[in-house]
């Protein structure tokens, strides 16, 4: 009769990583209210960058399902979401995640990345970015990480060349954004540089 019962599963245990200021680790239940909060609160904010929220994103049903999808995409070496902390007080300033893991002749992810409202533009992200790079090419031992950003978003434009990403080209209605399909440029950083 075990068979039939609910399968266990437990959060990953990626170690957190921590760097000028901010520190990433994997989320966890004990986050929905803060999450929810400062999704819910910087929606309109997001929009323009984001794909359109399924109704009920910020449900607590919807994260314990995405924390069981984290978890298996982490197991099977396919994605590494991580939250976004400040240093000092611990407060959550945003998120980011290396998707799309390719092993073999590849090595490499796609970076994508979130900040709320009310910590935009003071460079949380930035050291964020700056501290996945290593756990990316040292911990997970990708070769390339790669990232695609709508060409009107200056802030993340920055914050890419900022952290040593290079613009390799131009890939039109490369990803549905708020409904849309939209053009994106595309960057890349590669372990040699």
């Amino acid at each position: 009769m075990g068979l039939f019962g609910p399968v266990p599963w437990s959060e990953p245990s990626v170690p957190a990583i921590g760097a000028a200021g901010v520190v990433l680790r994997t989320p966890q239940m004990a986050d929905y209210e803060a999450w929810a909060e400062l999704r819910a609160m910087s929606r309109d904010f997001l929009r323009p960058w984001e794909p359109t929220w399924p109704a009920d994103d910020l449900t607590r049903s919807a994260f314990r399902r995405r924390l069981r999808r984290y978890a298996r995409d982490q197991r099977e070496d396919l994605a590494y979401p991580f939250l976004v902390f400040r240093a000092d007080d611990d407060v959550l300033v945003g998120g980011l995640t290396l998707s799309n893991v390719r092993r073999g002749v590849a090595q490499s992810a796609s970076l994508g990345y979130w900040m709320g409202l009310p910590y935009a533009g003071r460079g949380h992200m930035s050291a964020a970015v700056g501290a996945l790079v290593p756990f990316a090419f040292r911990t997970l031992r990708l070769h390339r990480i790669e990232a695609a950003c709508v060409p009107t978003n200056q802030p993340s434009i920055r914050l890419l060349e900022r952290n040593q990403f290079e613009r390799e080209g131009y890939a039109r209605r490369y990803l549905c954004i708020n409904g849309e399909w939209a053009d994106h440029y595309l960057y890349a950083r590669v372990r040699e540089e």
